[in-house]
């Protein structure tokens, strides 16, 4: 047979060229998967962030007394809204204002939303007035 023994010399300078090239493809794609990787965070971002947190108010008259509807958010949610100064002779004057803000506040607290409040049959027009006051401080709150 006529096969020859073939020798193969590899000079130590290409086997060196040859390590730093990869080893550079192997960074290259490192610093690409680092760079381009979806991070998921627990932490709120800004546009998470829905309300400036604080307690805001707003004003509303009836039969000629001032009441004044506080919100109390945090950045992502409505925490509890109130009445802040309802008085016993105003609460004697409007027995079912207290129980309408509750209604309320208890809907919107748990749907985080003003959207498909269903408003008391039994005051009607003071039930909307209060939710009026309401969008107007959450509105106050709102990031912009």
């Amino acid at each position: 047979m006529g096969s020859k023994t073939k020798i193969v010399v590899l000079h130590m300078k290409e086997i060196i060229y040859t390590l730093i090239f990869a080893a550079l493809g192997i960074l290259l794609i490192i610093l690409l998967v680092i760079m381009f990787r979806f991070e998921h965070s627990s932490a709120p971002t800004a546009s998470a962030r829905l309300y400036t947190p604080g307690i805001y108010t707003s004003s509303l008259t009836l039969n000629n007394t001032n009441l004044e509807v506080e919100v109390t958010v945090d950045e992502s949610q409505i925490k509890a809204i109130r009445l802040s100064n309802l008085d016993e002779s105003t609460a004697t004057m409007f027995p079912l204002l207290q129980p309408a803000i509750e209604n309320i506040a208890d809907q919107i607290c748990k749907t985080q939303s003003t959207d498909n409040i269903s408003l008391s049959s039994e005051t009607p027009y003071t039930s909307q007035i209060l939710l009026d006051a309401i969008n107007e401080a959450i509105e106050k709150a709102a990031v912009h």
